[in-house]
């Protein structure tokens, strides 16, 4: 089995959500570089609906809209899946991306949380506002 640049054999697929994107701005993690450590090797998806509800943040005022346009530029750097045609929740397609991909969820959502592990979705969680953790796996 090949290796990837990391020297890591197999690489995992990873969706990201809303608050997800958003955590590099409001808590001053560095999303790429802890995923690597979790993880090893990995790739990283984002939902269009994702992207649209950042885009919709950040046209407002305060840290939350300042954190939703920082999460646009983190999303640049990911692969954005084609929008989904049907009119759901975005964390049913989070749910649908990561059921589609085997991947993790990334999210600190409690209720997101909360259906992805009852789904037995592994999900990447922030703890103590500065480590991420993988749970439910």
């Amino acid at each position: 089995m090949a290796s990837d640049r990391h020297g890591c054999p197999d690489r995992v697929t990873v969706v990201l959500d809303t608050n997800a994107l958003m955590m590099p701005a409001q808590f001053g993690v560095d999303l790429f570089e802890g995923l690597r450590e979790l993880l090893g090797g990995y790739d990283v998806l984002v939902p269009a609906e994702v992207v649209y509800e950042l885009r919709g943040l950040a046209q407002g005022r305060g840290n939350n809209a300042a954190a939703a346009r920082f999460g646009l530029t983190v999303a640049a750097h990911c692969t954005v899946l084609p929008p989904y045609e049907d009119d759901v929740p975005v964390d049913d397609k989070v749910i649908r991306s990561a059921e589609m991909f085997n991947a993790v969820v990334v999210t600190n959502d409690k209720k997101l949380k909360d259906r992805l592990l009852s789904l037995r979705i592994p999900v990447v969680v922030l703890r103590s506002r500065s480590r991420l953790e993988l749970i439910g796996k």
